[in-house]
């Protein structure tokens, strides 16, 4: 169901959507005489690749969903746990290990940890899955690697290295939190979709968003890959809230509870 549900979303990407619609365009100009019904096709392509990376219409889209939660400044409540959602990665080991994580999972982490020092005794809760293609050596530990390379002590850091997505996270995290206060951090697009989960589980977190993208300063016209990687990130959020909707009519969100599992990071 995991790999299915990866293989699904990346195919209704805007990109790759847009570009199976204009290649079966092709076809029927190539393949059959209806000329009109291609010329849509090729059309709907192109006007949906120029829309999608057209900083007026993807930053309009995106900002709202990123300003749904404020940035995080501080709280006087004590604070137990800080939690970093996972990211992307690759492992080359001709890269240092700020080249391995992705920006967002880099963002992230460093976000992290500046919060983290701001509560002595916190400890740092680092998630992301050690399955597919991941070279022995899970994402959650890959940042505990960076983060200590960082300075933070390893006796800090927990690692939830078997949750494969933010509803296992969020039912991993709520075994060792309980009713203590933690601080979740993830992508702003993200954090109310991961509120969703979180509150699902139980628990009730400072939220503090970060890797926000969409400026509310208008910088092009132009169509741009970097305003096309903003429409993904709406699209998926948005696939990813309509998933909730479906599972939550479908799934008793008891039957995902998940043991959390505390692994201290490797020496480095």
């Amino acid at each position: 169901m995991f790999i299915l549900k990866k293989i699904i979303s990346a195919l209704l990407m805007p990109l790759p959507f847009l570009l199976l619609v204009g290649v079966i365009g092709l076809c029927v100009l190539w393949f059959t005489r209806q000329k009109k019904l291609a010329s849509i096709l090729v059309s709907v392509s192109l006007i949906g690749i120029f829309l999608c990376s057209f900083q007026p219409l993807t930053t309009a889209l995106l900002r709202p969903l990123e300003q749904e939660n404020p940035a995080f400044v501080s709280t006087t409540k004590p604070i137990s746990y800080v939690m970093v959602l996972g990211s992307g990665q690759v492992i080359d080991k001709t890269f240092p290990i700020t080249s391995e994580l992705s920006p967002t999972a880099i963002t992230r982490l460093v976000e992290g940890i500046r919060i983290f020092r701001m509560y002595p005794g916190a400890k740092l809760i680092l998630s992301g899955y050690g399955g597919i293609a991941s070279h022995g050596i899970s994402h959650a530990r890959l940042m505990a690697h960076l983060a200590v390379a960082l300075g933070v002590d390893k006796r800090d850091i927990l690692l939830f290295e078997s949750t494969k997505d933010t509803k296992e996270e969020a039912f991993q995290a709520a075994d060792v939190v309980k009713n203590k206060n933690m601080i979740l951090v993830t992508s702003a697009s993200q954090m109310s979709r991961a509120l969703y989960y979180f509150h699902q589980a139980g628990l009730q977190p400072i939220v503090a968003p970060t890797n926000f993208r969409a400026s509310n300063q208008m910088r092009s016209y132009v169509p741009d890959s970097t305003y096309l990687t903003q429409m993904e990130i709406v699209e998926h959020e948005r696939l990813g809230q309509l998933w909730q909707r479906i599972t939550s009519k479908l799934l008793n969100p008891k039957t995902e509870h998940l043991q959390a599992e505390k692994v201290k990071p490797e020496t480095l």
